[in-house]
């Protein structure tokens, strides 16, 4: 797996780079674009899918892997957090201005055209230079944080069952993706994470047009954040606690009355800060949860398939590609509902058909889409007896597995 990681950071890096940067020619921006930004998503990808799956070679006890995932998720909270705060500090000094819808014209007449244009020049290259200015500086932490993980992790291969009975790639997949567990669980994941995908992404233009906040929207998302970050121990301590499937429900519905609260009260910064901080306790459900709920399911699978082990890879692959694939759909969404309700890019201002679009993407849209999950967590049959009950029958079956080769070893010695 480290190969892998190894080899994708820095193209990764140089993808994202040029993602940013403006190419010196006007036809064929467009494909530009696409071509980096899908380079890097694939980039991104193939570091991702090794790095969550060595979770389950770090160790086999399930509280390990519950203690290791919970602190993956705080870093990567945490890494967010810095990335916002960056990018976000970095830009938000070269922002460019907004234009107006309606004072176009009087601003023509009572400005010469030339200066306008000369201001908006020097604007947009100094937005230019500042995205490039943040994009080097995340380059520079994605290196240090793949050197640490390289250097600093090891993998331990015996703590996972090898393979018993070969399988090929496509038999694998059909294994792993017909085990019904597994499929809950992933749709359940997909609703959830669509939500929140809805609401993370949009939250933004909330805040700048329909709440009126132009200037502390990037404050806002970091107290997102730091909320997130900050209750990530509390959901690892609640679903020790109380079992997964209800720190899931409990989570999941604990953002719903401020998504409600965030578009019904009249627009006020503190309100609008102590909701975000708020919500931001259930966003860490969301990064949290999901991933600690895949080594029980994994481990389920291996219970009921002791013939064919060693697909660990899969299930976080798969995992993975869902987590882009509800990413894609919210950008889809939002993107296509946005230009339908009349979006102006840069606009000061936007159509009241816009604000109320953004009220149903960072609101009704998701709260829906919660619900809906929840409801399919109903059917998921890992509950905490069964979960206990695989680790117990897994600790018992390596047990046997050390002694059989332990006395095989005395064999050969006498």
């Amino acid at each position: 797996m480290m190969p892998w990681i190894l080899i994708s950071t820095p193209l990764a890096v140089i993808s994202y780079f040029l993602i940013w940067y403006v190419p010196p020619f006007d036809n064929g921006k467009v494909v530009w674009y696409l071509l980096f930004y899908c380079l890097f998503q694939s980039l991104q990808t193939c570091f991702h899918v090794p790095y969550s799956a060595l979770t389950m070679f770090i160790s086999s006890e399930q509280k390990e892997r519950d203690s290791a995932t919970a602190y993956r998720m705080t870093v990567e909270v945490l890494g967010t957090l810095i990335g916002t705060a960056i990018q976000g500090q970095i830009v938000g000094m070269a922002t460019a201005p907004c234009v107006p819808r309606s004072e176009d014209t009087v601003s023509n007449l009572t400005q010469p055209s030339g200066l306008n244009e000369t201001a908006s020049t020097i604007s947009l290259e100094h937005t230019r230079a500042a995205y490039m200015i943040a994009s080097g500086v995340i380059g520079a932490i994605y290196v240090f944080c793949a050197a640490v993980l390289f250097f600093g992790v090891k993998e331990q291969k015996e703590s996972c069952c090898p393979t018993t009975q070969p399988i090929s790639f496509l038999g694998g997949i059909k294994l792993v993706m017909g085990y019904k567990p597994y499929a809950k669980l992933i749709l359940v994941f997909l609703f959830t994470s669509l939500a929140f995908m809805l609401l993370e992404g949009n939250f933004a233009l909330f805040c700048t047009y329909t709440l009126g906040f132009r200037d502390d929207f990037q404050n806002i998302l970091l107290v997102i954040m730091l909320s997130a970050t900050l209750a990530i121990p509390f959901w690892q301590w609640f679903l020790n606690r109380f079992g997964k499937k209800t720190a899931v429900y409990v989570g999941s519905l604990s953002v719903v009355p401020f998504m409600i609260m965030v578009v019904c009260v009249k627009s006020n910064l503190i309100v609008t800060y102590i909701t975000s901080f708020a919500a931001g306790v259930g966003v860490a459900s969301a990064f949290l949860l999901p991933w600690s709920m895949l080594p029980d399911v994994v481990d389920d699978f291996q219970v009921h398939n002791l013939k064919s082990t060693g697909h660990e890879a899969l299930f976080y692959s798969f995992f993975v590609f869902f987590t882009k694939f509800a990413s894609g759909i919210s950008l889809g969404i939002s993107t296509l509902s946005l230009d339908f309700a009349g979006y102006i890019s840069r606009g000061c201002t936007q159509p009241e058909a816009v604000d109320v679009t953004l009220k149903v993407l960072v609101s009704a849209a998701p709260i829906a889409l919660i619900i809906t999950g929840l409801l399919m967590l109903t059917t998921y049959p890992v509950n905490e007896d069964r979960r206990q009950q695989n680790r117990k029958f897994l600790e018992d079956l390596r047990d046997d597995t050390d002694s059989d080769t332990d006395s095989n070893e005395m064999r050969n010695m006498v």
